[in-house]
């Protein structure tokens, strides 16, 4: 490998011109070029962001010789194939969340990758972002955790299309899209990586569209609500976290972790910016009056520190991980290279098979879903 880790993108959209942005802030990766069809965008995008390799054709891209990772920024559908033929060709992968469309391709993409000796990452940024870290550390404080709320809704335009029976790829169950693959992801892989995987979900889906609907190739969500219990063979028995994620509507609630001893609120599931803890202090008894059931509680800001692009530390552990580096995780600092990578894979499988359950509760599919090899 080069000493610079050289990277190709697949993917002309917003979050690829993000990705770039935060590789120039990286050590250790340098911006190659980028995959598109058509070669007049591969062409502009590369030169836009001060590439020098276009590339027109996955098979061109996963064979470069002057390419050793690439990050796949295309409709969720296309992930596991795209993702697979880059670690056929030997290749680093950093693939948008979700890694795939549901848990049994990303298994056989990790294989692939152990088999080729290459690393496939999840570009999931709650799952890489310090603030997260930070709130990890600030559980104890809580006591023994009894409810969380994690939410993520942001009306979306493309939802405009939809109510006017016209196709648009964000909501379209062949390409494995809709709101729990977009937005509600956000809120499953932090519960994953904090708390484990719950032994009871109940999944409560805002459909848009059904079986017969042309312009979303199926059943597909706009919004949900969703219930995940712990039990006795979790780290978190009796912990119940409530998921809410929507496109089709704006959530202006925040966040929220509760304990019996304090409260944690959190602004944001993606880019957190603030947080807080109350500790409660002593209890007191109250009835139909306005004064408070707590004396000496105490409120705390926590020192997150703004980032406008946090695409920069998952970006960041990549590259530690690609380099066998040690590097600071959600679950404790200086973990060795292959440690994080396992803890990583662990925490994107196990989300993927709470997506899996709930889409099976309310009968979404996609291709994936019927693939036999």
């Amino acid at each position: 490998m080069a000493d610079s880790i050289r990277l190709a993108t697949i993917g002309t959209s917003m979050i690829s011109d993000d990705l770039i942005a935060a590789a120039r802030q990286v050590e250790g990766i340098e911006y190659v070029g980028t995959l598109s069809r058509n070669p007049v965008n591969a062409r502009e995008f590369t030169e836009k962001h001060g590439g020098h390799r276009p590339f027109t054709s996955l098979e061109q891209l996963a064979n470069c010789p002057d390419v050793d990772a690439v990050y796949i920024a295309t409709p969720n559908a296309c992930h596991y194939e795209q993702a697979l033929a880059c670690v056929r060709g030997d290749k680093h992968v950093l693939v948008e969340k979700p890694l795939c469309s549901n848990r049994y391709e990303a298994q056989s993409l990790y294989a692939a990758a152990e088999l080729h000796h290459v690393v496939a990452l999840e570009a999931m940024r709650p799952v890489h972002d310090p603030a997260w870290a930070q709130i990890w550390r600030e559980l104890p404080r809580l006591g023994r955790l009894r409810r969380a709320t994690f939410r993520f809704g942001k009306y979306s335009s493309r939802y405009d299309d939809v109510k006017a029976g016209r196709h648009t790829n964000i909501f379209d169950a062949s390409m494995a899209s809709g709101a729990l693959m977009d937005l509600g992801v956000y809120c499953i892989e932090p519960m994953v990586a904090l708390f484990g995987v719950p032994e009871r979900v109940v999944a409560a889906p805002t459909l848009i569209s059904d079986a017969q609907t042309a312009s979303t190739n199926g059943i597909i969500d706009g919004a949900g609500s969703v219930l995940c219990s712990y039990g006795r063979r979790s780290g978190t028995p009796g912990l119940v976290v409530e998921l809410a994620y929507s496109k089709i509507s704006t959530d202006l609630l925040p966040c929220q972790i509760e304990g019996d001893l304090g409260t944690l609120t959190l602004d944001a599931m993606s880019v957190p910016q603030a947080a807080s803890v109350m500790v409660r202090g002593q209890a007191v008894r109250g009835a139909a009056t306005t004064k408070a059931n707590a004396v000496g509680s105490v409120t705390e800001q926590l020192a997150i520190e703004p980032c406008d692009n946090n695409m920069v530390f998952e970006l960041r552990d990549f590259v530690s991980v690609v380099r066998g580096e040690k590097l600071d995780t959600l679950w404790g600092s200086g973990m060795d290279a292959r440690g994080a990578e396992s803890s990583f894979t662990d925490v994107t499988l196990d989300a993927l098979a709470v997506c899996d359950e709930i889409r099976h509760q309310a009968g979404i599919h996609f291709p994936a879903d019927f693939r036999v090899e």
